[in-house]
């Protein structure tokens, strides 16, 4: 059986945050405490106005001073609900802007292993619907247990003082039975809230996959499968959710019966005071009234525990994955990285995190300053997981990467990757306008410098032809560009901060043979002092590189000059054999 106590355990969680913010959340419970204070005195003015009317004794005077102290008790009501709303509520969205601040900042710092593992759906849900849950507690969770118990306790002794202590007695009755309702339901209701909110994840995954593939969806005509398989998600969702839902549902009606119950005997007993002369006609009413107020604390105990455990399931997932770190750095990082003069690779084996297959194995290479290294090889054969190690994408290799004989992690990772230009395959473009996505790291760059490194890559004439130049609008993921557009952007990006490293991860695929010549000869001239790294399927792209190497099954099979590799007649001759023959056949 759970233990009482492990319900509201989430207070205990969040009391880092009580601590912080105690001014706030004191001054709210004082409101609260006031307004309980002021709700016992209308049921007993109710009541002395009945016993005037049953002794014939009202006058309008008595009248007239009774209803204006209601009047009078109303607003101050209203002004001090107005203040505990303020601030237990402004305390709660607090509590949201340093959760989802917190997640964020995780979220930024996580490696690639991180969000290998997690898919965005479900990281989605962790900053959305888990940290709702969350502010509900410090919300809602908070005002609905100090008001239940501050209501119930005032109304409690207002029916002692004002009415009849044994009538008291009837009416907690129900208290004990209410909370061990609580805690036989607990540990099933937080189950099962955990379950619905993984089922929540689930189909935020699956409607954010749908989403970005939509144009691959419909060309293949597969929109009424794909809405049949969101369905299944749907289903599951709404199935945990009825589960929870359920659970809960249990206690309301419940609580009815023992309310109803509880009525029952409170109006025979009083009655039968009544009858005896034990309390008049007045303090009966006055005493149903005061049962009317301690209804919702009786049910605020159900709704309080909804709260408390949907808020503790998304608290455990929030933690949960903010507990999870990046793999720890072979080295310390501690200085920074100012210029490259030499790269060294020797990388004897590399297998991705959970994975025992090698990906790399015996990858040995050096790359000086103003060199142009070309990384060729066919589809999955390892080369941008070179450049992901570069990158430091990943830690745990066997092996060592320097940069100026130092390994690549005694650099502070920012001087570090400020020196990289990285270009991928699949270029990532904000919802912002042309100019400031190129401006993107560089965001004092002037429209010239912008301008310049546009017409480097070919793509200032395009911009041009666009109705608002630089600052026509990109759409959600530069939907709006062509795929070479995109990857020319990408690269213009890349070229403004004139790095002392670019990279390009086969990032000319998407562009014409014409503008890939004119491309790789402006970073000829620009990057005659820098290094240059291409990894390309497509040979052209890296047939004027000082080196060239060749990788296959996560080995380097061949490596050397252009001219030189031809000689060989191996992989990279038959290749760009057939590679030219399609050229030429095109071409014509």
């Amino acid at each position: 059986m759970r233990k009482a106590g492990d319900w509201v355990s989430i207070f205990k969680k969040l009391s880092w945050f009580f601590k912080k913010e105690k001014g706030l959340y004191i001054r709210g419970v004082i409101a609260l405490i006031l307004v309980a204070a002021l709700n016992v005195i209308p049921p007993h003015v109710i009541g002395l106005i009945v016993n005037k009317l049953n002794q014939h004794q009202i006058s309008l005077t008595y009248l007239f001073f009774a209803v204006s102290s209601l009047i009078v008790i109303g607003f101050l009501q209203y002004l001090l609900r107005y203040l505990w709303r303020r601030y237990i509520f402004g305390g709660s969205l607090i509590l949201e802007r340093n959760l989802r601040s917190r997640i964020f900042k995780h979220y930024m710092k996580m490696d690639r292993t991180f969000y290998q593992k997690h898919r965005i759906g479900d990281l989605m849900a962790h900053a959305t619907n888990d940290i709702d849950a969350v502010r509900d507690v410090s919300g809602m969770g908070i005002l609905t247990l100090a008001d239940s118990i501050i209501t119930g306790v005032a109304t409690l002794l207002a029916m002692c003082i004002f009415v009849d202590f044994r009538l008291t007695l009837l009416a907690i009755i129900p208290l004990p039975f209410l909370a061990l309702m609580a805690s036989l339901l607990g540990k099933k209701i937080h189950s099962s809230f955990m379950q619905s909110q993984a089922a929540f994840s689930e189909l935020n995954n699956k409607t954010q996959e749908s989403v970005l593939g939509v144009k691959v969806i419909k060309a293949l005509g597969q929109e009424k499968e794909d809405t049949q398989d969101f369905k299944k998600y749907i289903q599951r969702a709404i199935h945990a959710n009825k589960k929870a839902y359920l659970l809960d549902a249990l206690f309301d009606p419940f609580t009815t019966i023992i309310i109803g119950l509880s009525y029952v005997a409170i109006i025979y007993f009083g009655g039968k005071y009544v009858i005896q002369q034990t309390i008049t006609i007045g303090q009966l009413v006055s005493f149903i009234a005061y049962m009317g107020t301690l209804v919702w604390p009786m049910f605020a105990i159900g709704y309080l525990f909804n709260i408390l455990e949907r808020g503790n399931a998304s608290y455990d997932r929030i933690m949960k994955m903010l507990a999870e770190q990046p793999e720890e750095n072979p080295v310390t990082a501690t200085q920074p990285l100012t210029h490259i003069s030499e790269i060294k690779f020797q990388i004897a084996d590399f297998k991705y995190p959970n994975s025992t297959r090698e990906v790399l194995k015996n990858i040995n290479f050096e790359v000086r300053n103003g060199e142009t290294l070309g990384i060729v090889g066919p589809t999955g054969a390892g080369k941008s997981t070179i450049l992901n190690l570069l990158m430091r994408d990943f830690k745990t290799y066997q092996g060592e990467i320097t940069i100026n004989q130092h390994n690549i992690f005694t650099y502070e990772i920012n001087s570090y990757l400020k020196q990289i230009g990285y270009v991928p395959q699949e270029s990532f473009l904000f919802s912002t306008t042309i100019q400031e996505n190129i401006a993107f790291a560089q965001p004092e760059a002037t429209l010239a410098e912008i301008q310049a490194v546009a017409q480097m890559v070919g793509l200032d004439e395009a911009i041009k032809a666009m109705p608002q130049q630089y600052a026509q609008p990109v759409k959600e993921m530069g939907n709006s560009l062509s795929g070479g557009q995109r990857q020319r952007m990408a690269m213009a990006r890349a070229l403004l901060l004139n790095p002392e490293l670019l990279i390009l991860d086969d990032s000319l695929s998407a562009v014409d043979a014409k503008t890939e010549h004119h491309i790789l000869a402006e970073l000829q001239k620009v990057r005659q002092n820098k290094t240059t790294l291409i990894a390309a399927s497509r040979l052209s792209s890296v047939i004027n590189a000082d080196w060239i190497i060749v990788v296959q099954d996560g080995q380097i099979i061949e490596q050397g000059t252009h001219q030189q590799l031809l000689a060989q007649q191996g992989w990279y001759y038959q290749t760009y054999t057939m590679q030219k023959l399609v050229t030429e056949m095109e071409a014509e």
